[in-house]
């Protein structure tokens, strides 16, 4: 099984996106319950999975951007307008950058 991670690990430190499919075949032999979750996650989004591995970009400052936003509607729920959201989410943005 440490062959198995050490090989995930090689794959995604090096970007190596075409031994996927051989690593996924290889791990699934194992019928280790799981292991065999973790490749069944990777199946179900497979395309994503290998632009990752082979892409350094990502979504997270859309992500946090979207939780900031989260926050502050969870803050104000019931207590405002769209307006005062909308107003206070611009002034939040400007102090950021100023």
């Amino acid at each position: 099984m440490t062959d198995i991670v050490s090989d995930f690990r090689t794959l995604l430190k090096n970007k190596i996106s075409e031994k996927l499919d051989n690593w996924l075949n290889r791990a699934s032999n194992l019928n280790i319950r799981e292991i065999n979750s973790f490749i069944n996650g990777i199946k179900r989004d497979i395309n994503a999975v290998k632009n990752a591995i082979i892409y350094d970009y990502n979504n997270g400052l859309a992500e946090g951007s979207v939780n900031k936003l989260k926050v502050i509607k969870r803050i104000m729920y019931g207590r405002c307008s769209f307006a005062l959201l909308r107003s206070k989410i611009l002034n939040l943005e400007y102090l950021k950058f100023n």
